[in-house]
């Protein structure tokens, strides 16, 4: 086996990994808590699905894939849940670190590649960015609702903490912040989400 291919390989196994990172949200029908991989999918499939509700007109491959890669991360920084503040504090540093490990185990060319799709995610500038986004927040919150508002009880979430989350849903589509600020709002009516 030649070197590069060598790296691709290590770098594939490697991101298997992502398997193994739960995730706070279960999956629909009180199922299991979700993994960081089932999340990525979930989170591409729904962008081909939904991209004709993005702002702006959008790259769909680009956008999957920073859906797909978006938590590799998350191997060595692990998943931060979107309302743990502490958390919160140290997700950058974390993930940095996480990125030039991971992502130096590809060949140089692809290191970079991917690096800039990853840090293009984290700016959320560019209308794929906004729409992987909307993808990230509208995913785990479609499933807490398919499971009657489970993981916002259990974590005692209260209205401003879901729609400080669901901002950047707006960001790259106004269509489905629309659904996601219906679907919060039926939540907050069933006691699911403190006001």
């Amino acid at each position: 086996m030649d070197a590069r291919l060598k790296k691709q390989v290590e770098f594939i196994l490697e991101i298997d990994k992502e398997k193994n990172i739960f995730r706070q949200t279960h999956l629909s029908g009180h199922g299991r808590n979700e993994n960081d991989a089932e999340h990525a999918w979930h989170m591409a499939i729904m962008a081909y699905l939904l991209q004709e509700y993005a702002n702006e007109p959008v790259d769909i491959a680009k956008v999957m894939l920073m859906c797909l890669i978006h938590d590799v991360v998350e191997i060595d920084a692990g998943d931060t849940y979107a309302y743990d503040t502490e958390g919160l504090k140290t997700q950058k540093a974390r993930e940095n670190a996480a990125k030039e490990r991971i992502y130096s185990l590809l060949p140089e060319d692809q290191k970079i590649s991917l690096q800039g799709l990853f840090d293009e995610f984290e700016e959320n500038k560019t209308p794929e960015a906004k729409f992987a986004h909307a993808m990230d927040n509208l995913q785990p919150l479609l499933l807490n609702n398919s499971n009657n508002g489970g993981d916002w009880r259990e974590h005692q979430v209260t209205a401003d903490q879901v729609y400080g989350r669901q901002s950047k849903t707006k960001e790259g589509s106004q269509r489905l912040f629309e659904l996601t600020d219906m679907l919060i709002q039926g939540n907050i009516r069933k006691g699911n989400i403190r006001r």
